[in-house]
Formats: C-alpha cells, structure tokens, sequence
C-alpha cells in the first residue's frame, strides 16, 4: 500500500449521498487525481492517505484512496491556505490574509482558545468571531469522530453516515451500545455491527447483543416472507447467529416486548409455542383484519326491502346478451358477489375465466354508473391487466400515488392516497393477489373507504409474496369472506398444453414430457453444456419467429440463484452472446457484475425514492414520478463513467438514473428466478431444471414458471427431476397470522 502527503488543491466531483469524492492533491508540487469516500474533508486542507495508484481506462492514472488523516496545517501558509479556501463561511482569501498576518503561526490556537480576539481584525466583529470559531470547532469535531471511528475498522463511508447520525453522541453510544447502529441507521446489519461490537470489546453475553440479535432475526425471518416466529423457531435461529444457549436469550424476549420492540402472542388451542412478532408485523396484520372488518358490508336487499338476486341476475344476462357469450353458474355467482359485498375474493388458475369474469363485473358496475380502478402489484401485471379488459390498470403504488420517502419504521413507503385522503372510487379491483405483502395490503386497505367494493383476484397455487405475509391465503383461511373459485377449464383454453399441464402439475397429475405439442415442449438435456448451447440457440434463432417476438422478451426462468444453471452463472453466459461487447458499447464493472450498454436489467429491492420520468421529443420530460420496485425488468441505455451514473428504461419508457454507488440494486436479467417472474408474462418461457434441494424443487414452483408463458414453454433438463417436482407438494411454511388476526376480530 502507498502513502502520499499534501493539500486539496481543487474538488472535481463530489457526491453527497455517499460521500464519493474525486479531488487534485497537491503533493510537494505535484499534482495528484484521487478517489475515494471521504464528505468532511475541505478545500486547502491537509491530508495523508493510504491506497494504490490504479490506471483508468479513461482517466489516467489515479490515487484510490482507503484510509486517510487530516494534517492540521503547523504553519502561517498552511492555515492561511485554509482558512482562504472557502471551508469556512464568511472567510475568503482576503480576510485569511489578514487572520494569518495577525497571529501567525498561532491563528489555530487563537481561534479555538480565544476566538474573541479575532474580532481585533477589521471587518471581524463578536459575532462572526464567534461563528468562525463554531465551524472550526464543529470541522474539528467531524475529524476526530472520523479518526476514533476508523481505530474500529470502519470505513469512511460508514464513519460518515454514522457521525451523520449521531454528532458527537457518537463516542457514548460506540463505547456503550454499538448495536445500536443496526436499528438506527439503513445499511447497517446486526452482522456489522457485532463486528464493531467484538473490537470495542463488547461481552458475546451483553444484553444488548442478545437483544439486537433477536430482533435481527425476526427481521431476517421478515425478508423469508414470515410475519413472526414461533418461540422456540426463534431462541434456536438466534441461538446459532450468537453462539448462545436458550435461557439467555429467553429472559430478553420480555424486555423487548416492554421496550415496545415485539409482541408474544399466546398460543392458540393446540400449541405450545408463542408467537414472537416484530412490532411493525403485528400491527400491520391487526390494521389490515380491523380495516378489512370495517370495509366487509353485505347488502342482501335493496333500499326498499327487496332482494337484489333477481335484479342483479338480469342485468349479468343482458350483459352476456350484449356481449354475445355465456357465463358459467360460477361466473355468474361472482358477479352477484361482487355486486352484493364489500368485499370478495375471485380465484382460479389459468383457463378458468378469470379474465371474462372480471370484464362482466366491470360491465356490470359501469352500468351503475360506478366509478372502477383496476390495479396489480407490478408494471407488467397492471399491463396485462390493461391488455385483457381493455380498460386502464396501474400499479397500487402508482394508484395510492406513492410520495417522496418511507414510512417510520422503514418497511412501507408513504403514499398520499391514506384513511385521512381516501381513493375515490365505487369499485377498486386487484389483480394477482398473491403477490402482495402485508405492508403493501395495509397500504392499499388505508387508501379504501368504506362503502367502496374491493375484489381481490388471484391464484393461490402461485408462489407467495417476496415479502412478508400470504395474503391471498390467509383470506381463505380466515372463511369470513365470500370466494369464488373458478375451476371449469373453457373450451379455448383447452387447446393450450400450457393450460393443461399447468392444471395437471397443480394436481399432481402425470405430464407426459415429450415433443407432440405446439406450446409445450421438452428437451431432455444431462449437460449443462449442451443446455446452454441449445439455450442460446432457442433465443436467438428458434422461438422469435415461433412466439413472434424479440429476443429480449423471451425469458429464461430458474428455480436457484446458485449452481450450474441459477441465475448468477447463466447471466454471464448469455450476456456474452444476447449482448456482445462493442466499441459503441460503454462497460462497467460493479462488484462481482460487467454491465454493458443494452443489458436487460432487474430491480432487486424496493426502493421508494428513486425517481424516473419519461421523456418525450426534444428531451423534454412528459411525466415523472417516483418508486422503481423488486422484479422491475428495463435495459441500459447509458453508461457514463464521467458523472458515474446508469440510466436504465423500465417498462411504459421509465428512465431511471443510477449512481454507481447505487448498483447493488440491480442485476443482469437474461435468467432470473422462479421467484422474481411473479406476476409477469413471457411470449416464451425456458425453464433448465437438473437438479436441486427438494424444498425449493416442488410443485408449487413448476406450476409459477409455467404460468409465466403466454405462447411457449421449452423446458431443457432431467425428465426425472421434472416428474419428482409434480409429485412433491411440499412447500416451505410461512408464519403468518392475518387469518387468525381477522376471526378474532369478527368474533
């Protein structure tokens, strides 16, 4: 590692979120490019750092900075240089001159010590004395938290947000509670922060540390889709993060419920363990059961006493009339139900007529003259959605007009439409419910009136949500809402081997993989090798005219992130030929990832604050807004090392642009998860299955990827892993807890 010594010079670039600087050192006359994370250090100030020199393909020759010291200047023309260099407010290059000509080489320690003597210069008086000394002391301050923080270990660019947070409460709380970090500020795990713990010398039984890592795994269990843990689940996931035995870790499980951190629920008839909640978890289960109580009105006659049956049916056989077609008994029933209640819950999977169904309920209720928003979790839903009603559907962020920000506890965003500024709609209908978490449903509950129909619309065979909860299913569960669900294959959808085997795999059914078919096919294929080959060749030349589609929006769908076929070893693959390097095509390297210009991309995180906007003739901005959301899909358009940013275009011409600290939300998406694909369609769909665990190889999953296929399925790999997947009907256990929130409520 080198070392070089001198003073900043000039500030070429700086970013304020993440403190990425490029500044000239000037070193003994010799001036010097450096990068590197460092917010509090200023124009005239000096410097000595540790890094490497590094040769940039575009910017020569480079200082990359990983540690670094203030210098305090010990001489007249060091601190007039600093004092002239605009770091301090009000000081210019002139009234430096004077300072430093004054006192010399005790300017510093006239300022800090007896800052009233300033005030003998001219143009000096008490009061800007005083504010002088203030930022002196306040930069000084910033220094020396950044060198204790760094005696840690810890980064610049942690140093930073830390002191950031804490001034100079800093010194207690790292001394006292450095786990601290992990709840106060974003980025910081338990992990992280144990780290900082161990090297200040924190006991392993400290009840902070026992406490901190309980709640860090009910909230890693939050990231599993879980609403809580069972007790036991919970003393022995925590009791192997902290090399600790149960009793311990049982005593603090009290405290942080009186700490308002968790809630113990009871266990109910039957069990024996309590149920550890996450304080947001829980009360986000008992918002969504109370608000879904209040919205589950039933209006069996009409205003003068009648039933509404009759009526309602003969408005749904003028509408089949109008129409020229003919609803099944279940159809029809939903229809009713939709008219009758606040709220009901249509199910089905693909080929049932979910789609005719929905469209007759919007018939019905514009001849009401009742106003409809259609929404679905994702982008691409809400334009399928668009696409098969032929009415205009938006994303529920986008429908609860998502604001700036998240919420306090950090797991929803913040939305204008709420309780206080409800939707104003009659009829609100939501499609693929079971993508939803319970935070999102909370939101979206928050934002309906009473009064207002909601239908909730989905398939509960699909995966859960990514995030936390199973909503879908817990409706279901809780038996206090009227469900239809769909199940009568239609005549059209029949012709579909997608439809077919799809039903056939949900039931467990035998699947004969073979050739015979014009929209499912299987290729049996041993070698990971040779499934690339053909993996390649189908995208590129086979399915494009087939399905009639680009490349690009053939997907390749995979149970696994790892392995031979998960997603982080087909990526680099395929991008090698659906995207070849170019001279007209700008790189950057990002962690383990190469990004090229005209990537397909996905979003991995929520991220409520980024903001995109849409771009019309001229470059000028015909629509904006904020939120880019998990399982986004878009492709690069740009790549600029200069500004360090990204632009990405998501679907309906969204631009986003990314600083490259910003990165690691997003990866290469020619292969993504199962997982990910929810709610989305493909023209075609390939699936490589060899082989894997048998709790993620299941029916469950299978069933997910097929649905994804609106023209084609190839599936490439073992005609045995693909059988013992239809006969293994395991699925891992969410625990949640709206179902039992909802009949405790109703009861």
């Amino acid at each position: 590692m080198d070392r070089i010594r001198g003073y900043i010079e000039h500030i070429v670039y700086r970013n304020n979120d993440n403190g990425y600087t490029v500044l000239e050192l000037n070193s003994d006359g010799e001036g010097i490019t450096c990068v590197g994370s460092f917010r509090t250090v200023e124009l005239g100030e000096g410097i000595e750092a540790d890094g490497a020199f590094v040769a940039h393909p575009l910017y020569g020759e480079q200082f990359k900075i990983e540690e670094y010291r203030i210098i305090e200047p010990d001489d007249a023309v060091g601190m007039e240089r600093y004092l002239g260099s605009g770091a301090i407010k009000g000081v210019g290059e002139a009234l430096a001159k004077r300072i430093v000509k004054r006192f010399g080489n005790d300017t510093f320690r006239i300022i800090e010590e007896e800052p009233e003597r300033l005030a003998e210069i001219k143009g000096i008086s008490e009061r800007k004395a005083r504010e002088i000394a203030i930022q002196v002391y306040e930069k000084r301050d910033a220094r020396n938290a950044m060198t204790f923080l760094q005696k840690y270990g810890i980064s610049n660019t942690l140093a930073i947000r830390i002191y950031e947070k804490y001034g100079m409460e800093t010194y207690g709380i790292m001394k006292e509670n450095p786990y601290r970090l992990a709840e106060d500020i974003d980025g910081i795990g338990f992990k992280i922060a144990d780290d900082i713990a161990s090297r200040i010398g924190i006991h392993t039984d400290s009840d902070f540390r026992i406490r901190s890592g309980l709640l860090y795994t009910l909230m890693q269990a939050g990231g599993d889709g879980n609403c809580y843990l069972p007790e036991s689940v919970l003393l022995k996931r925590a009791g192997e993060l902290l090399g600790l035995d149960g009793e311990l870790m049982e005593a603090q499980i009290p405290n942080l419920a009186m700490d308002k951190k968790v809630v113990i629920k009871s266990p109910a008839e039957g069990e024996t363990d309590k149920k550890i909640y996450g304080m947001s978890y829980y009360y986000a289960e008992l918002n969504c059961a109370r608000l879904l109580h209040d919205l589950n009105i039933s209006a069996k006659t009409d205003e003068n006493g009648y039933a509404q049956d009759a009526k309602i049916l003969k408005k749904i056989e003028s509408i089949e009339n109008e129409l020229n077609m003919e609803l099944d008994e279940l159809q029809k029933r939903a229809v009713l139900e939709s008219a009758k209640n606040g709220v009901v819950i249509l199910t089905g999977g693909p080929g049932t007529g979910k789609t005719t169904t929905i469209n007759t309920i919007i018939r019905y209720f514009m001849s009401e003259e009742m106003d409809i928003f259609l929404a679905a979790p994702t982008g691409r839903a809400a334009k399928r959605m668009t696409e098969t009603t032929g009415y205009e559907a938006r994303t529920i962020h986008r429908m609860l007009e998502l604001g700036g920000g998240i919420s306090e506890n950090g797991n929803q965003a913040r939305f204008e439409r709420n309780e206080e500024n409800p939707l104003e709609a009659d009829v609100i209908i939501i499609d693929e419910m079971s993508m939803v978490d319970i935070f999102l449903f909370q939101s979206l509950l928050k934002a309906v009136a009473v009064g207002c129909r909601l239908i909730l619309v989905g398939d509960v065979n699909q995966l859960p949500s990514v995030g936390a909860g199973q909503i879908l299913q817990d409706l279901l569960e809780s038996e206090r809402f009227p469900v239809v669900k769909l199940e009568k294959i239609f005549r059209q959808a029949k012709e579909s081997d997608i439809v077919i085997n799809a039903h056939r795999i949900k039931n467990g059914e035998e699947v004969i993989p073979d050739n015979k078919s014009r929209d499912f096919f299987f290729l049996e294929r041993n070698d990971t090798n040779v499934i690339y080959k053909h993996m390649i060749q189908l995208i590129l030349e086979k399915l494009p005219p087939y399905v009639g589609a680009q490349p690009y929006e053939i997907q390749v769908l995979t149970p696994m992130r790892k392995g031979r076929l998960g997603v982080e070893t087909l990526n680099p693959i395929l991008q090698k030929y659906l995207n070849p390097p170019s001279d007209k095509k700008h790189e950057y390297v990002s962690g383990d990832i190469l990004f090229r210009e005209k990537d397909k991309v996905m979003q991995i995180k929520n991220n409520y604050q980024l903001e995109w906007e849409v771009i019309g003739n001229y470059g000028i901005p015909i629509d904006k807004g904020m939120g880019i959301f998990n399982g986004d899909i878009g492709i690069i358009v740009e790549i600029n090392e200069y500004t360090r940013n990204m632009v990405v275009e998501y679907d309906e011409h969204r631009r986003v642009t990314y600083q490259f600290s910003q990165l690691d939300e997003i990866e290469l998406a020619y292969a993504i998860t199962i997982h990910k694909a929810q709610g989305s369609e493909y023209p075609a769909v390939i699936m490589p299955l060899l082989s894997g665990p048998k709790l993620l190889f299941n029916r469950n999953l299978l069933y997910t990827g097929v649905t994804r296929a609106k023209n084609c399925v190839t599936i490439l790999g073992s005609k045995e892993t693909f059988l013992e997947m239809i006969n293994n009907d395991h699925q891992n256990r969410r625990y949640t807890g709206l179902a039992d929130r909802i009949k405790e409520l109703i009861e």
